[in-house]
């Protein structure tokens, strides 16, 4: 679009966003506190710290004149709540990222990095290294908006908020959860700048704002057959064989539910996330336990953990058909919750009234507007009743490996996240 669509303090906050700024800060936080920040979702692994990166992020907040405070449940594992108050006290937004990341276990794949997940290294448009998609490149983002309206000198009516969070990779019990129920945080708005991009290059490419989120959680399904000798298994029955019998089953398993509004890309499904059976010095006998880890997503409104136990329960009763030598139990993984989907945020409603009008302006027609499938904490504040979105570059996929994120959406990410800011919170004279 052309200068001239934008008022004159809009562009000298836009020209106030540089992209070497970005690189310069999302490398560095790459970087940072890591690989202690990298928090793996198994509810039986220790989680993460994210001590490090979120004093670096409070000082960049300090720095930029926010009253800082950071609020912990776990040790080492500090919430960062940075507040900027407004001129005329109306309403609030908050800005929101997290700051764990997912593990990088394999270092050796991570061929664009040279074999080292957190070397940020740039290949063309795109920049890779873990957490540069989820989420330090977004996190990056949405400090450089910030910086670039305070630098100017703007005066926001209302208050701005910038909440980074611990714990989002395992559901936010000591992030988000923590903020919301424990600590009290409130926010009229909020935009959690995760992914939500979507296309390649020079194809046609955008950001959906994703106006609600699917729920998830785990389950364990545990099989019991009957042990044998190693050299006579036709007399047992042999635990781990049934589940290799159920998994194409568990697969193709249709969960009950309606179609409700905002469908996710991922209908309601399974996988299976481990395999356990056999136990170490018995492998003369054929195991009669196998417990499998499955991993429901997808979870629409209407679905429950008692229709979606009672889904694989039926799916294991039709499989095993009366059998009386061969027993099962389905619960919900030990530890881990149970994600309720959220109702959407209507796209009339702010903030989507604000980002849908600085999209126009940055990137040119309608964002699409979706259901994100995977947890991050918009979830949560919306639990907790506010306005809240998702709203980010990096692409909506996740990659095990060689993740990355486009520096062209992530610097249209951070124009838009500037103006929204502006716009709902107002400007004072």
């Amino acid at each position: 679009m052309l200068d001239s669509e934008f008022t004159d303090l809009q562009q000298r906050v836009l020209d106030r966003i540089d992209e070497q700024d970005w690189l310069d800060l999302t490398t560095e936080m790459v970087r940072t506190g890591q690989p202690r920040s990298c928090n793996p979702i198994d509810p039986d692994i220790p989680a993460g710290e994210e001590e490090a990166i979120a004093v670096y992020v409070a000082g960049k907040l300090e720095t930029m004149g926010f009253e800082v405070t950071m609020h912990e449940s776990q040790r080492h594992r500090p919430n960062v709540l940075g507040i900027l108050k407004g001129t005329e006290g109306g309403v609030s937004l908050m800005m929101n990222d997290h700051l764990d990341t997912y593990p990088a276990v394999e270092p050796e794949k991570w061929d664009m990095c040279g074999g080292d997940p957190f070397a940020a290294t740039r290949h063309g448009d795109w920049l890779y290294a873990r957490g540069t998609s989820d989420t330090r490149a977004n996190l990056a983002a949405s400090l450089v908006a910030v910086k670039a309206v305070i630098d100017e000198g703007v005066k926001l009516k209302g208050d701005l908020i910038c909440c980074y969070t611990v714990d989002e990779e395992k559901d936010g019990v000591h992030g988000s959860i923590f903020m919301s129920q424990t600590v009290g945080l409130k926010a009229d708005y909020s935009i959690t700048a995760e992914p939500t991009a979507w296309g390649w290059d020079d194809q046609e490419w955008g950001m959906n704002i994703s106006a609600a989120n699917s729920g998830h959680c785990l389950i364990t399904l545990s099989l019991t057959g009957v042990k044998s000798h190693l050299w006579r298994p036709d007399t047992g029955v042999n635990a781990v064989t049934v589940a290799a019998e159920l998994i194409p089953k568990l697969n193709d398993l249709e969960f009950t539910h309606e179609v409700t509004e905002l469908m996710g890309n991922t209908p309601p499904c399974l996988s299976v996330l481990r395999i356990r059976g056999g136990i170490p010095g018995e492998m003369q006998f054929t195991p009669d336990d196998c417990a499998l880890t499955l991993g429901v997503v997808g979870i629409v409104p209407g679905m429950t953990l008692e229709s979606i136990i009672a889904d694989i329960g039926d799916v294991v009763s039709g499989h095993l058909g009366g059998r009386n030598d061969v027993s099962f139990s389905i619960e919900q993984v030990p530890g881990s919750l149970f994600v309720e989907p959220t109702t959407p945020v209507g796209a009339e409603e702010e903030p989507c009234v604000s980002i849908r009008r600085n999209y126009a302006k940055i990137i040119g027609g309608e964002p699409n507007i979706n259901r994100k499938n995977a947890f991050n904490d918009t979830i949560r504040w919306r639990e907790a009743g506010m306005n809240a979105v998702t709203f980010g570059p990096g692409e909506d996929g996740w990659a095990p490996v060689n993740e990355s994120i486009s520096i062209k959406k992530s610097l249209a990410a951070t124009k838009i996240y500037a103006l929204t800011i502006m716009d709902i919170l107002g400007v004072a004279e």
